[in-house]
């Protein structure tokens, strides 16, 4: 018996720079703030990008990470490994491995303050084309 391809491809989850692209329009599309996206992969085995962001409030935090959860799902068959935070909307942390999403009330992002902490630690970094 012979079986005939349905013509329909399995979607692979999104990595790497597309994914960084896609999170990034998801965030737009919930008017996500302050959308800052950090470079990791030459100083950091924890992932190779962080994109830190900020809503008004709790609902808007809640919102913003839903939609990205939800828009990468549906959209781009992506799901997170783990997310926490998500309904209590002072700081989300969505987790797909190779980037990590942090979505923060302005209060919390000021308090933690990632930005400075992990830019500082980008910009120490020697440059490898020097030797």
């Amino acid at each position: 018996m012979n079986k005939k391809s349905t013509g329909t491809k399995k979607e692979k989850p999104l990595a790497g720079k597309e994914l960084v692209d896609a999170i990034v329009a998801a965030l737009e599309e919930k008017l996500a703030e302050r959308v800052v996206i950090i470079n990791l992969k030459e100083v950091s085995s924890i992932a190779d990008w962080f994109i830190i962001c900020q809503g008004d409030n709790t609902s808007h935090t809640s919102a913003i990470a839903s939609g990205v959860i939800g828009t990468l799902k549906d959209k781009h068959k992506t799901a997170p490994w783990h997310n926490e935070g998500v309904e209590d909307g002072r700081w989300a942390l969505i987790d797909y491995t190779d980037v990590v999403v942090h979505v923060m009330l302005p209060d919390v992002r000021q308090m933690y303050d990632l930005e400075s902490l992990w830019i500082k630690k980008t910009e120490s970094q020697p440059d490898k084309a020097q030797g």
